[in-house]
Order: C-alpha cells, then structure tokens, then sequence
C-alpha cells in the first residue's frame, strides 16, 4: 500500500491532486503520518480516509506541516482523520517501542539500520549511543546481545521518559543506561574511554560532534556509526562525498582508521539522501 499510494488514490483524486502526494509514508503502530505538496484539505481527508479503509490497524492519521527540527527532532503534525492521540506502541525486530510522535523522533524507516549495526556488536561490548531518541538502537542491542551495556543518551527530557520505559517493557534493565542531556557534555564528564563501540544517529550533528565520539573510545579504538545527510547531483556519490568529509575531519585530528563499509540508508527529498559510515578507528592520538 505504502508504494501505491497515488494508484489507489486514482478513483477518487484529479490526476493534477494526485501529483501533490507523496507514494509513501510512515506507519508507527497504529498511526500513519503522510506528506503532501499541498494544503487542500479535501485532498488530506480523501487520503486519510483510503488508508484507514485499507490498513484496518491505523486508528489514526497526520498530515507533517513543518520538517523534522530543532534540538528535540519534532515535527508539526495536524488531525486528518481518528482520534488524535499521538502516544503509540510499534513492534519492531521483536522489540516493543512506546512513543509520542508528536513529541519524540521516531522513524520506522531506519529499521534495517537498527537491525544492521545490532548485528555487528559482539557479546560483552560498551555501547554509548550519543542521540537515542526513544532507545531503539539501545534497546534492541541489550535485548538481542548478551552482557552488553549500552549508555543511551539524548538531550530530549520526554524522549527520556519513554526511553525508560521502553527499557522496562523489553525487560533489559541494567543493560540500557539513560541519561539525559547533552551528548557531549555526559561524555566529557562521566564517559571518556569507555566505549568499544559509538552509535551517532543524528547526521544534522554528527560531524560537530565527532571529536566527542572519539574521546569516548577506549584507549585502543573501537568503532563509530556515523550518520549524515548528503547533497548530491548528477553523477556525485552520495557516500564518497559522506567519506570525503568525514576522512578531512579524522586526519586533522590524526586518527587511524578505515571505512570498513557504507551506504545510502535512504532517500530523504529531490537530490538529497542519508548516508550511514562504520568507521573502524585502531589508534588515537595521546590529546584522546
């Protein structure tokens, strides 16, 4: 259904409304959030209500009307059709996750992401994911890998206050630490040398933040996810541009390390697209 939306849609919109829908959106438990290029509200309302008349699980549906922003990573969200609670429970890999989506960042499209870098953590393993929202990346580690501890951070009090109670409903207490505030600040105060392994989720401040995650590695490295949202045009790599980056950044600071992989994690709008980096880092310089 999330793929053809507009083919749907083809009985009961005009081919010119048609154009101003977007074929996909999210599902978060039982509530389905669209985009659309317009602000015609017949149109939202014939949408909400094909997608409720086909996903008998949805309850309720928004329309986004402003980007993802700011430090918290909200989004303004208006009623088209249900009854308007924001607060949902989404399965996931097993997982259980309680969230607001109007107050928290949440995105069912990072799930192979999720599932991916769970993967690759190893039995024993300190964790500290410096942006975990709700503690998706968290809760699914210390869930599916055994003796691991991650130190799941984020600056977003309410997103705080699910976290720990999605640590309580998947049952991995002690094994996913909350702690809110800055990421940054928590590292240099409480965190420094502590890691095997760096979660940094949010591209917007990955690159600021890098030197922070590195401070955080034990003394002989360890690895960082690194996340970021790249421009390209044409026949640019998206990733390689994600790597050059990322690559001037590291030898300035005299890190050792190498890609060991990356990719295009999704598209994001016309040109634009959210890169995913598994930096291996096998030495740091002494100022670390």
């Amino acid at each position: 259904m999330r793929k053809r939306l507009r083919e749907k849609l083809s009985t009961d919109l005009r081919s010119q409304e048609l154009e101003q829908i977007y074929n996909s959106f999210d599902i978060i438990g039982d509530i389905a959030i669209i985009k659309m290029r317009n602000n015609k509200n017949a149109t939202f309302e014939t949408v909400a209500n094909k997608i409720i008349s086909i996903h008998r699980n949805i309850k309720t549906v928004f329309v986004q009307k402003s980007p993802i922003s700011g430090d918290f990573r909200v989004r303004e969200l208006k009623l088209l059709a249900g009854d308007g609670q924001t607060i949902t429970k989404h399965k996931e890999s097993g997982c259980m996750f309680e969230v607001d989506v109007e107050k928290c960042y949440f995105s069912p499209r990072l799930l192979h992401e999720r599932s991916r870098v769970a993967t690759l953590v190893e039995s024993g393993e300190t964790i500290i994911n410096m942006f975990a929202g709700v503690g998706c990346f968290s809760v699914l580690i210390a869930k599916n890998i055994p003796q691991t501890k991650v130190f799941s951070i984020d600056v977003n009090p309410t997103a705080v206050q699910y976290m720990k109670e999605n640590i309580r409903i998947n049952r991995v207490y002690n094994k996913v630490i909350p702690l809110l505030g800055d990421s940054k600040e928590i590292i240099n105060a409480e965190l420094q040398g502590k890691a095997d392994r760096v979660l940094m989720p949010l591209p917007e401040k990955a690159l600021e933040y890098l030197p922070y995650a590195l401070s955080a590695l034990k003394k002989q490295g360890g690895w960082i996810h690194y996340y970021d949202f790249q421009h390209a045009i044409g026949n640019e790599d998206p990733v390689e541009k994600t790597k050059l980056k990322v690559a001037e950044k590291l030898d300035k600071l005299g890190v050792g390390y190498v890609f060991a992989f990356s990719r295009v994690v999704r598209s994001t709008g016309p040109n634009w697209y959210q890169t995913a980096l598994d930096i291996h880092v096998f030495s740091l310089p002494s100022k670390f």
